[in-house]
This record gives structure tokens, C-alpha cells and sequence, in this order.
């Protein structure tokens, strides 16, 4: 079948798909191109991201580098964070005590349960400030701002948590609307490096529900950060409460906010499979 030049594992939490590649597995290097081919849904293995690591950290116990399935590196993701821990839990480089994970946003810590299914990790701490998420304009928090996207009038607010986020108050959230309106507000020219789209929907106290744009992936069921920025900014206007659940297309995940709005996620990992890439792949290069 010809030669193979890649060995991955794949995995998915809530249905966003990750494949984890190992660095000792991967001699080249893996340019937008290849990228996309990898991930790609029909040429491809059919990927929302590919993860690698470990890699060794001097800041940390384990260093991990996120690629979008249009070829850019991610600052942070949080449902790839977690399938990475499941990794490291398969692999037995990890046990049920606390461990770290440095990414391009920030060191996290993570905590394997249940012979891998749940994964906990604390994201760290969320900023609604402009110039950290980054959003154009003066110094200021970014709450309930007004926006006209397609004839329609929305309100949104930002936040980082190691990546960007906009999140839009939506009467009733659709994947129809998230494709439409999140495709166009990623690349609005308010956010200098993109952003992350969320249609959010509060139900009470303690759960709200979301629709999610992914910056250079699309349409998605699931993310752990959107969950985490949503439900941040949920808490920030007075409408939820510390513990939120987030309800998506792909299941639901438990946040909790604390007063200085460190947060932390919990959800599912489920393994799909492991497989070889083959070179041909590689070498047809979209």
C-alpha cells in the first residue's frame, strides 16, 4: 500500500474531533498544506485539529503545540486539551493526580477520572479586556456591545482565555446561524487576530446554551474554551451563577467560575481509533 509516514490516534469530546501525533513520529515539517490534506474530511482522516506532543517543557510537565484544520497554530483549545490528557492517560504517562500542560496561551492544569472518560482541567483566568483579547478601540472591558452583521442587530461581548472569544446574546441559537453570521465575525476587522464565535442563549441560573464558530475550523458540536468563554461572560452580566452547565449540539460540559474568574471545565473524551498516514497522502497536497 506504500510507504507510511505518519502514526496518529484519534479521539473526540462531544464530537470535535483531534488526531495526536507524537513528535517522535513526526520528521517533517507540518506546513498549512499538509495540514489541511490531513485533516481534510474526504482526502484526509477527517480532523477539527491535529495536537502534538509531548513535547518537554521547562515550565511544565508536558508542552503541547494545537493546529487549526486551515493550517495556523491555536493559542489554546480546550477540548484538545483534553483529549491530549486522555492521550497521556492511554499512553501511562499520567495517573489520576494533577498534572500541567504549557500551551501558546498559558499553562493549564489537567486531571484525568473514571479510566480516562472525564477529563477536569482548570483553563486559568479569563480577561474581558480589550487590549488582551485583542478587540479594536479604546481600553475597556468588551460587554454588550452593538454590531450589525447581515441586517442583523446583535449584541456581543469578548474574552480571552488564552485565545479570543465573541460571544453573541441569541434568542434561540441554531447551526444555521452560527455558520452564517459566525463565518463573518471571525474575520471582522473589531478582532486583529480573529476570533472564536459563540451564539449563547441563558436557560437559568446554572445552564446556558451554545451555537459555536471556530476560528480557522468552522462550524463545530462542541468546544471546551467557547464553553468556558461563553459561560464567563454569562457570569460577568449577572445571569449565571459560579457553576454553569453548557448545553451544545454535541452533549454538555460542567464549568465553574470562581470570584477572581478562574475557570475550570469538565467533560467526556472517548477514544475513536489509532492508524498510519501513508506518504501518498501526504504528497497530494490539495
Amino acid at each position: 500500500m506504500g510507504e507510511i509516514i505518519l502514526k496518529f490516534s484519534k479521539y473526540h469530546a462531544l464530537g470535535n474531533a483531534y488526531i495526536v501525533l507524537h513528535p517522535e513520529h513526526l520528521d517533517f515539517e507540518l506546513s498549512a498544506p499538509i495540514i489541511k490534506n490531513i485533516c481534510h474530511k474526504h482526502y484526509g482522516v477527517s480532523s477539527d485539529g491535529i495536537l502534538v506532543g509531548p513535547f518537554t517543557s521547562t515550565k511544565a510537565n508536558f508542552c503541547l503545540r494545537i493546529f487549526n484544520p486551515d493550517g495556523t497554530e491555536a493559542e489554546k483549545s480546550g477540548n484538545g486539551i483534553r483529549i491530549f490528557c486522555r492521550y497521556l492517560w492511554d499512553l501511562g504517562m499520567v495517573g489520576n493526580a494533577i498534572f500541567s500542560i504549557e500551551t501558546k496561551g498559558g499553562i493549564v492544569q489537567a486531571q484525568v477520572f473514571e479510566d480516562g472518560h472525564i477529563v477536569k482541567v482548570e483553563m486559568g483566568a479569563v480577561s474581558f479586556s480589550s487590549s488582551k483579547i485583542p478587540v479594536v478601540g479604546l481600553e475597556r472591558d468588551v460587554l454588550l456591545e452593538n454590531i450589525e452583521i447581515n441586517g442583523h442587530s446583535l449584541k456581543y461581548s469578548a474574552v480571552t482565555i488564552g485565545n479570543p472569544h465573541c460571544v453573541v446574546m441569541f434568542d434561540e441559537p441554531t447551526e444555521s446561524i452560527a455558520r452564517e453570521v459566525g463565518s463573518i465575525l471571525e474575520r471582522h476587522t473589531n478582532f486583529p487576530n480573529k476570533t472564536n464565535v459563540q451564539f449563547l442563549k441563558v436557560i437559568d441560573r446554572n445552564n446556558i446554551k451554545i451555537e459555536i464558530w471556530e476560528r480557522g475550523a468552522g462550524y463545530t458540536t462542541a468546544s471546551g474554551s467557547s464553553s468556558c468563554a461563553a459561560a464567563a461572560v454569562a457570569r460577568k452580566l449577572g445571569l449565571c451563577d459560579k457553576y454553569i452547565k453548557v448545553n451544545m449540539p454535541g452533549g454538555t460540559m460542567d464549568i465553574e467560575i470562581n470570584d477572581d474568574f478562574i475557570v475550570t471545565m469538565q467533560g467526556s473524551v472517548t477514544p475513536v481509533c489509532i492508524g498510519d498516514i501513508y506518504a501518498e497522502c501526504i504528497s497530494q497536497i490539495l
